[in-house]
């Protein structure tokens, strides 16, 4: 059977920024014939993740990220829908997603490796098991829950730089609906700073490629930072450390800034800001959502109740077609789009 996919086609290398010319679409085959255990899926929709950056590299600098190998299929967050099985839990027609689904057209999986979807949790917009209530809510809900220390009536202020992408725009409001009294965002553009506020609850958002941080800061929490979900690393990060309280958190969720960079992860901070960090006794763990997998279950139906209730708000940039996830990856490195970023393979 003939298929499409998207192979690595170059490394931009540890310091460069990637671009669409990274990636090849090309055609291949697969088997014509499923084997006991297997499954025929066609792929529906594709995760798009700052993450990936990471495996663009020979190594990855991390123990659990495989790198993507040259002129091989890429592969990430996924969903699609049977077509054939023979898995005695699947049958043709159901909906299923895997974290290691292959940037093609169609695939023959092993069916023990998918997880089985119920559109009905998320009202039908399946692209929100890949968003919202995936990975990427799961990476909030826990982050917040495992090491932001919110607690009810604790009159917390919080801070999300990174806001208006996919994780952190969740994350400020699930840092209000688990108790935070004040969130505060830090975005790149006017337009996102307004969703922010207007959309999605925030109580005040800061673009930081206006006037001075630091001072936009102190104005939005005059009593300091208590919980901080940090998304970008470098300077921002830095300056919202600075202003943080005794005793206070950061949810280390990722380093954006830095991805294009050799550097450890996670990266070590300036001796100034360390000093504050330990004077103050500022946790700074690094986070994984995958060591808390055994919570995945009850906190992806957490997810999905707020979805419904309409106390969590979506955002996606759905970009059309396989042909255009390279571009779609370029923009999202390049901070271009608002919430989370879906490629549609649906003809």
């Amino acid at each position: 059977m003939i298929i499409q996919r998207v192979v690595l086609n170059s490394r931009p290398g540890k310091n460069g920024v990637p671009v669409a010319e990274n990636f090849r679409l090309e055609q291949s085959t697969i088997a014509d014939t499923v084997q006991a255990g297997q499954v025929r899926v066609k792929t529906l929709y594709l995760s798009v993740d700052p993450y990936m950056r990471c495996r663009m590299n020979e190594d990855t600098g991390s123990d659990y990220l495989q790198p993507w190998q040259l002129s091989e299929v890429a592969d990430g967050g996924g969903i699609g829908v049977v077509e054939e099985s023979k898995h005695h839990n699947l049958a043709k027609g159901d909906f299923v997603t895997s974290f290691t689904w292959p940037w093609q057209t169609e695939a023959i999986l092993n069916g023990d490796l998918l997880q089985k979807l119920v559109p009905q949790l998320v009202n039908g917009r399946l692209s929100y098991f890949l968003g919202a209530a995936g990975i990427t809510g799961l990476t909030a809900l826990l982050g917040i829950r495992e090491k932001g220390h919110v607690a009810v009536g604790a009159n917390q202020t919080m801070v999300v730089s990174g806001a208006a992408g996919a994780c952190g725009s969740l994350a400020g409001q699930i840092g209000r609906l688990e108790g935070c009294s004040r969130v505060v965002g830090i975005a790149g553009t006017d337009e996102k700073c307004s969703i922010l506020v207007q959309e999605m609850g925030f109580d005040a958002a800061i673009n930081y490629k206006k006037g001075d941080v630091a001072r936009q800061l102190r104005e939005l929490c005059p009593g300091g930072v208590d919980v901080y979900f940090d998304n970008v690393g470098g300077d921002i990060s830095d300056t919202v450390i600075s202003q943080m309280n005794q005793n206070s958190h950061i949810i280390l969720c990722g380093q954006i800034s830095q991805y294009n960079k050799d550097v450890p992860y996670p990266p070590p901070l300036p001796p100034d800001i360390e000093k504050i960090q330990k004077e103050r006794n500022i946790t700074r763990e690094r986070f994984l959502v995958l060591n808390y997998m055994d919570k995945q279950e009850a906190s992806v139906l957490q997810l999905c109740q707020w979805i419904q209730e309409g106390k969590l708000k979506v955002r996606e940039t759905v970009v059309e077609g396989l042909a255009n996830i390279g571009a779609a990856f370029q923009s999202m490195m390049n901070g271009g789009n608002i919430g989370k970023q879906i490629v549609s393979v649906l003809k």
